[in-house]
């Protein structure tokens, strides 16, 4: 309870603060056109979505940082349907023959995140082709007793909106099932008794992050983008998932929790640190896992699960300053931490630095920009 009352004191400290300094968003004509200009400086950069991407190495188009592009991309088309949106996603799927990087038989998240805009895509036009790899993949899982897969905190992003999915297209509960036993398994087991930390409401990025590793300052180390995985997952199946499935509220308490633990540790410029407890290590501005925070508040807020009054003033703070200090003008994203897993990763993190690969801190400035528009 200690833990708890601490945390609720910083967070009502935190709202004080932010409704003394409130900010206004800007029209949804702006942001929607900071949306597009940000889409459109990659889609002309990348025209073939079907073209492997070379970084250090060469890797098909389907990986998961591709797929959390597309998961923005269909935000953006929720928002405005513009043909040529829909024509590039569907030319991604085709060119991989609705494939997964590693075949049907994977069972890692990273290959299955594609599977989140197939079914999409799926829904729009019911060509079976689209689902009958990524359904093949998660009904091997479900049809087993394996339930160790989520070992590392991204992995329930790229997974549990797939399994959301089929289990509402197919109408069959088997797989909230399994979806509750691997993220259980992950909360309460992974890295010895869980990789979710019970008092601050955070998570670690895996084992290796468990205590007694301490950041720098002495901290437990929650990195940024991690966090933010976490909360799109939670976002993401809570908008689908049935009320009445037994987990739900468990699912809707970690959210709001997380959300509640997030608030006092933002920086005063609106961005949050790579490392959230410890401004020292690598500390600056970093899109990817702010975006994905705010993109977690607004649908709170547009959903009534938060309270308006408390996240509203930080959604409209991050909004403009995200698209202030990272948007360039031809619409390229500056300040996105590249791969990795902890605050050293990736760096360095600027306005002027291209990141490794520049798809997934894309996708989430258009999962962020989708709910900032429909707030407003």
């Amino acid at each position: 309870m200690k833990g708890k009352n601490l945390l609720l004191l910083l967070s009502l400290i935190f709202v004080s603060l932010q409704q003394s300094e409130a900010q206004k968003l800007p029209a949804k004509k702006k942001i929607l056109a900071s949306m597009r200009l940000a889409n459109s400086y990659f889609m002309n950069k990348w025209p073939d979505p079907g073209k492997s991407i070379i970084t250090n190495r060469e890797r098909p188009s389907n990986i998961w940082t591709r797929a959390v592009y597309y998961e923005g991309l269909m935000a953006l088309y929720n928002i405005d349907k513009n043909k040529a949106y829909y024509d590039y996603a569907v030319d991604w799927g085709t060119k991989h023959k609705w494939g997964l990087r590693s075949g049907v038989n994977t069972r890692n998240a990273d290959d299955q995140c594609c599977g989140q805009t197939y079914i999409d895509l799926f829904l729009i036009d019911k060509q079976t082709e689209r689902i009958t790899a990524i359904k093949t993949s998660i009904d091997n899982m479900v049809q087993s007793e394996k339930k160790d897969d989520w070992n590392w905190i991204d992995a329930l992003q790229m997974a549990m909106p797939v399994f959301v999915r089929l289990g509402i297209l197919y109408n069959d509960t088997s797989y909230y099932r399994k979806m509750y036993d691997i993220y259980n398994f992950s909360k309460y087991n992974h890295g010895g008794t869980g990789l979710y930390n019970q008092t601050e409401k955070l998570w670690w990025r895996d084992k290796d992050f468990v205590p007694p590793y301490k950041e720098p300052n002495g901290e437990d180390c929650y990195w940024s983008r991690g966090n933010g995985w976490v909360i799109a997952a939670l976002v993401r199946t809570l908008a689908m998932l049935p009320k009445t499935d037994p987990h739900y509220a468990e699912y809707l308490q970690d959210y709001q929790d997380m959300c509640a633990a997030l608030l006092p540790v933002q920086r005063s410029d609106g961005f949050w640190n790579v490392s959230l407890h410890d401004s020292t290590n690598f500390g600056g501005k970093e899109l990817s896992g702010t975006a994905l925070f705010i993109y977690g508040f607004a649908w709170g807020i547009n959903n009534g699960l938060l309270e308006k009054k408390v996240y509203a003033p930080v959604v409209s703070k991050t909004w403009n300053a995200m698209v202030k200090d990272c948007v360039h003008p031809d619409g390229k994203l500056g300040f996105v931490q590249g791969t990795g897993k902890e605050p050293k990763d990736g760096q360095p993190v600027s306005y002027t630095n291209t990141p490794d690969f520049e798809d997934y801190g894309l996708g989430c400035f258009l999962l962020a920009g989708m709910e900032v528009y429909k707030m407003k």
